[in-house]
């Protein structure tokens, strides 16, 4: 006998239909990304970055268990979604600050002054790079080429790019998102 799964998402809930039985399962946010993405890309290897960006653009940062459940629904080995995860710069699997400060590290912008900027930024904010302040409002990174080498140093802010940038500029952007609640 043939056994038919019928799938229903409905508030996050999966309800399971077979020909003999009937399953609730409780899908996490994660869940409804992954598949999500599954049933645009397909369930292949090359699905994989868009389920990781995924994650990231919702959460801001990826957990192992995270990672375990990607790599188990697209039949990779959880080495395999854990070094593609870690290999690029913008999947996190840490929690990170609300707002994510990305100073370009290439030599156009070391030549343009970004020590100094992120001498600034660290002053600021009280933290060095690769931290996060203890309110959770911000983490400080730096990041590979971002493209904008002809108006360097530049920092990106979760997706908002700021070009030409001196001390005085980037005090003031700091301030301004301080200010948000």
């Amino acid at each position: 006998m043939y056994k038919y799964y019928f799938y229903c998402y409905f508030n996050n809930i999966v309800i399971r239909l077979t020909n003999n039985n009937l399953n609730r399962i409780k899908m996490t946010d994660v869940n409804v990304i992954i598949n999500e993405k599954i049933e645009k890309f397909g369930k292949e290897r090359q699905a994989l970055m868009p389920i990781l960006q995924g994650i990231v653009a919702d959460k801001n940062y990826i957990t192992e268990d995270e990672l375990l459940e990607v790599a188990k629904a697209l039949d990779l080995s959880g080495a395999e979604v854990f070094g593609t995860a870690t290999f690029y710069t913008f999947l996190e699997v840490k929690p990170l600050g609300k707002y994510v400060i990305r100073v370009c590290k290439t030599i156009s912008c070391h030549m343009s002054g970004k020590d100094e900027i992120i001498h600034t930024l660290e002053n600021t904010l009280g933290i060095k790079l690769g931290e996060t302040t203890p309110d959770k409002k911000f983490t400080l990174k730096q990041a590979n080429c971002m493209g904008w080498c002809h108006k360097g140093p530049v920092m990106l802010i979760n997706d908002e790019v700021y070009p030409e940038l001196t001390p005085e500029k980037a005090i003031a952007i700091i301030q301004e998102y301080s200010s948000k609640k």
